[in-house]
């Protein structure tokens, strides 16, 4: 790490140092800008990682503007560096940590607000959230996956379905819903996605989804009713509003309907089925588990585009603009 040791004018060492992408206050994407600052300190149960890929998500966007100041109880500070889920090596690990070692290849989750993020050159992060870049995942991929893959995981647990159960994934060509779809044909359980635009509903029909719809021009309803007849035995909603109400009416009383915690509008309770909101798993047990599914399917994390991050700006505009899937950085 003598590489990031700095010197100051009069030759004396200084603190190791790395390139980010900083917020010194909430607001727009031009409070969005490049320098240097102090390298975070490795405690004994982390992971240092060199990050090479960072996903940009719309929550980014939520939390450049403040969206989650004092949300997690602990007041945010800054410089502020955003980033949830990156993938990158292993640059050195805490005296407790066993699991990795230096040079491997890792993906990662972790909360901004008490840390720092991934928008810099290094981040660290508890071994608990590190996991293995399953072998045949590219890094790009795997650093825009881990929170959305994870969601979406965790969903279908909250939903308990067996195979040839029926389900529909609202927003299915969006980061968690590409991967949900993926997820769900893995268990066999039967999908309809509802998915946004040609592409979108081209994504999800190459990524095995039973019937794609345009939920922004096709009748969902009609589509779910024949699809299964008997009603839906469970909803994935990972994108709000009165089209993702009306879809849920084709639940069965006895259904379920899983939201994220963080989709908004929140949809109104359909009169024949329980809604629950949920927070993504992204331990060790639930990365193991998604490990497991993508080393024996073709599991593929959709990215629409990537950014350098000097160009971290374009990517929160981009944010705004229509695509399917996940937009990433590339860091190192």
């Amino acid at each position: 790490m003598d590489s990031r040791v700095e010197t100051t004018a009069d030759g004396a060492i200084s603190e190791p140092r790395m390139n980010a992408v900083v917020l010194d206050r909430f607001g727009g994407v031009e409070e969005l800008s490049s320098r240097r600052i102090p390298l975070p300190e490795v405690g004994d149960d982390d992971v240092l990682i060199r990050v090479e890929f960072a996903g940009a998500a719309s929550w980014d966007a939520v939390e450049r503007e403040g969206g989650y100041d004092g949300e997690f109880g602990v007041a945010s500070t800054f410089p502020y560096v955003l980033g949830w889920d990156a993938a990158g090596t292993v640059t050195a690990v805490g005296r407790h940590v066993t699991r990795f070692e230096v040079g491997e290849r890792v993906y990662a989750t972790t909360n901004p607000v008490k840390r720092g993020g991934f928008y810099a050159e290094y981040g660290v992060v508890e071994a608990e959230f590190v996991a293995r870049v399953p072998e045949r995942l590219p890094t790009a991929q795997a650093g825009a996956m881990p929170w959305d893959a994870l969601t979406a995981l965790s969903g279908l647990d909250r939903l308990g379905l067996r195979p040839d159960g029926t389900l529909m994934v609202f927003g299915a060509s969006g980061g968690i819903g590409h991967m949900a779809v993926q997820l769900a044909r893995h268990s066999g359980i039967r999908v309809l996605a509802v998915a946004s635009g040609d592409d979108g509903v081209a994504l999800a029909r190459r990524l095995g989804a039973d019937h794609v719809v345009d939920g922004r021009r096709d009748d969902v309803l009609a589509a779910a009713h024949e699809f299964a007849p008997g009603g839906l035995d469970a909803a994935l909603v990972t994108a709000g509003g009165e089209i993702a109400d009306r879809s849920l009416r084709a639940v069965k009383e006895s259904g379920r309907i899983a939201v994220p915690n963080g989709v908004h509008p929140m949809p109104v309770t359909p009169p024949r089925a329980m809604v629950s909101s949920y927070d993504a798993d992204t331990t060790r047990a639930a990365t193991d588990r998604l490990n497991a599914i993508i080393e024996t399917s073709a599991f593929e994390v959709h990215v629409a585009r990537t950014f350098p991050l000097e160009r971290v700006q374009d990517a929160h505009r981009a944010l705004n603009d229509h695509y399917v899937g996940k937009l990433a950085l590339e860091v190192g």
